[in-house]
């Protein structure tokens, strides 16, 4: 898979470059503020694009603003964001039009090399990594809507699943079988709505769901 990095740290954009390399990834570009990142994307046209939140020139949230700009231009192209801080709001902006090739990850996951690239792959093919940290802070908020009616383990589950986790991986998580899993992803498809219309995305869809009815319980 190609990747375009967007990071103006140079030791950190190098330890990403390494590891994306090292991982089987093919590095296309590299950019140092988001203006760059935005051309750089624009010209080499990456299966996905890994930058920072924050970013020259404005040094605030430019490297997020990119991201937007670069789904909005070429949706076809997945993209992973990267904090430095836990932080609701701009996760929720970045996934508030669709779930499906997003990431969102705290800076600290880099350090947990496989689980990093596992995220890199993940988005990459289309499906979404929403930080432990962040999903933590949505469940603990108050519940609204279509979401009142999953029951505690359905929240859990639907959890897990915008954490980017297979059914398989949320399984082994919860010391309980496949099969179990696959009930409550039915029940929570079928409670949220989420017909077969939805196609191979009906998991996107439900976790884009979910960070709506999150959303609108902290507005």
């Amino acid at each position: 898979m190609r990747v375009v990095i967007g990071e103006d740290q140079i030791l950190f954009r190098e330890g990403l470059r390494r590891v994306l390399i090292d991982a089987g990834f093919e590095v296309l570009a590299e950019a140092g503020d988001a203006d760059d990142l935005i051309r750089k994307v624009s010209a080499h046209r990456p299966d996905i694009v890994v930058t920072d939140v924050r970013m020259p020139p404005g040094h605030a949230d430019d490297g997020l603003q990119a991201a937007r700009i670069i789904r909005q231009r070429h949706p076809e192209i997945a993209v992973l964001v990267l904090s430095q801080y836990v932080a609701t709001r701009p996760a929720l902006e970045l996934i508030s039009e669709s779930a499906e090739g997003v990431g969102y990850l705290l800076k600290d996951r880099v350090r947990d090399l496989d689980q990093f690239v596992d995220a890199v792959r993940r988005v990459a093919g289309g499906g979404s990594a929403l930080d432990p940290e962040i999903v933590s802070r949505l469940l603990g908020r108050p519940q609204r809507g279509a979401l009142d009616e999953l029951t505690p383990r359905e929240r859990e589950v639907l959890g897990l699943m915008a954490e980017g986790h297979s059914n398989q991986g949320i399984a082994a998580l919860l010391v309980v079988t496949e099969d179990a899993i696959e009930k409550h992803v039915g029940g929570i498809l079928r409670k949220l709505d989420i017909g077969p219309a939805a196609g191979t995305n009906r998991r996107v869809t439900a976790v884009l769901v979910y960070l709506r009815g999150r959303a609108a319980a902290s507005g």
